[in-house]
C-alpha cells in the first residue's frame, strides 16, 4: 500500500467517447472515490487494450488525449490521482507476458467478452483479443491494487485476475495483493434511449440511442425528445414502462433523487415536458465539463507536464512490482 492507504485502480479504453451511462456508472464514481482520503487512486487510459481492434493511428492518439482531458474536465485532480497512459509504462506489457505464462487456455476460452468481441470482429480474431485478460490482470496487479471498481461486463476478468494472483502467490510467496471488486453506491442502469431493454452503448448504430459526454446542448435535447416511451401517458416507475423508467433513472441519477421523488415531481406532467426536463438536466450537468475540456485543449504544455509527472509516478510503482516478479521467476537482474 502507498502511505498506508488502500490502492484503487481503474481504466477506460482510449476511445475518447464516454456515454452518459459510462459517466454516471464509472467516471462520476471515480471522482467521488478520488476525493476520499482513504484511497490512493490510479486511473489509466488503456490504449494498449484498444489495439485488439484495428485503429486509425491519428484518431487513436487524438482520442487518447481527449480522454485524458475528459478525466480532468469531469473532476479528477491529476495532483491527487495518478492519471496516465498505459502505453507510457512499459511494465504493463512486460508483466502481461509473464502472466500469460501463468494463465491457462481454458480460462481464456471461457471469457464471455472474448466470445462477444470475436463475433463482432470475425475477420480479426487476434491473439491480443484472446489474451486481453492477462494484460488487464497486469494493469491491476502492478500497483498492488486493493480495490477495482468494475461493471458487470468486467467482473469475470477481475475474477480471473484474482485467480492468477493466487496462483502466482502460491508458487512464489506473497508477491501480489489479491484485489477485490469495489461495489459503490448502487446506480440504476442507464439504458438505450431507442431500446430501453438494452444498455446505453457507444457502439450503438443508432446515434439517437446514446447520450455522449461531449454532445452539445441542442443534440442532447433533440435525442431526449426522440426517446422511446409508450402510450400509457403517465409517469410511473414500472417495468411495464421501460422507456419512462429509464428516463426516471437518468433524471434521478443526474439530480441525486430517488425514483419516488422524481415521479412525485412530475406528477400530472406529460411526456414531452418530462423529456425536456431530463434533457435540460443532463445538458446542465455536462456544460461545465465542456467548458473545462475546451480550456484544457488550449493548454498543451500543462497537459504534457501533468502526463510526464504522472507517467513517472505510475512507472515508479509499477517497476517496483515488476522487479520483484522478475526476481521471483528467475530472470537475471538488469545491471544498467
Amino acid at each position: 500500500m502507498l502511505n498506508d492507504k488502500k490502492v484503487l485502480y481503474s481504466a477506460m479504453q482510449s476511445t475518447g467517447v464516454i456515454t452518459l451511462g459510462n459517466y454516471m456508472g464509472a467516471l462520476d464514481n471515480w471522482i467521488k472515490l478520488s476525493n476520499d482520503d482513504n484511497y490512493d487512486c490510479f486511473f489509466c487510459v488503456a490504449d494498449l487494450h484498444s489495439l485488439t481492434v484495428r485503429q486509425v493511428p491519428a484518431e487513436l492518439r487524438k482520442r487518447g488525449m481527449d480522454l485524458i482531458k475528459l478525466y480532468i474536465a469531469a473532476g479528477l485532480d491529476p495532483q491527487k490521482s495518478c492519471i496516465y497512459f498505459q502505453s507510457h509504462v512499459s511494465a504493463h506489457a512486460e508483466l502481461a507476458w509473464i502472466l500469460n505464462c501463468f494463465t491457462y487456455m481454458g480460462e481464456l476460452n471461457r471469457m464471455t467478452q472474448f466470445k462477444d468481441k470475436s463475433a463482432k470482429h470475425a475477420n480479426n480474431i487476434n491473439a491480443g483479443l484472446f489474451t486481453y485478460p492477462a494484460l488487464m490482470a497486469a494493469d491491476i496487479l502492478l500497483y498492488q491494487s486493493d480495490l477495482v471498481p468494475v461493471g458487470v461486463d468486467q467482473k469475470q476478468h477481475l475474477e480471473l485476475t484474482r485467480d492468477i494472483a493466487h496462483r502466482f502467490n502460491e508458487i512464489y510467496g506473497d508477491v501480489f495483493t489479491v484485489p477485490d471488486a469495489y461495489i459503490g453506491k448502487t446506480t440504476a442502469k442507464i439504458q438505450s434511449l431507442q431500446d430501453p431493454l438494452k444498455k446505453m452503448s457507444k457502439s450503438d448504430e443508432n446515434p439517437n440511442a446514446s447520450i455522449l459526454l461531449m454532445d452539445d446542448t441542442d443534440t442532447i435535447i433533440r435525442k431526449f425528445k426522440k426517446a422511446v416511451t409508450d402510450s400509457v401517458g403517465e409517469i410511473r416507475y414500472s417495468d411495464e414502462q421501460p422507456g419512462i423508467k429509464n428516463l426516471i433513472n437518468i433524471y434521478g441519477a443526474v439530480n441525486n433523487k430517488t425514483p419516488e421523488e422524481v415521479v412525485k415531481e412530475f406528477e400530472g406532467k406529460g411526456y414531452g415536458d418530462f423529456k425536456l426536463a431530463v434533457g435540460e438536466s443532463v445538458a446542465d450537468r455536462f456544460k461545465p465539463i465542456h467548458e473545462k475540456f475546451d480550456q484544457l485543449s488550449k493548454e498543451k504544455d500543462y497537459l504534457h507536464k501533468i502526463l510526464k509527472e504522472n507517467d513517472e509516478k505510475a512507472a515508479y510503482y509499477a517497476n517496483k512490482t515488476l522487479r520483484k516478479v522478475k526476481k521471483k521467476v528467475g530472470l537475471v537482474e538488469n545491471f544498467r
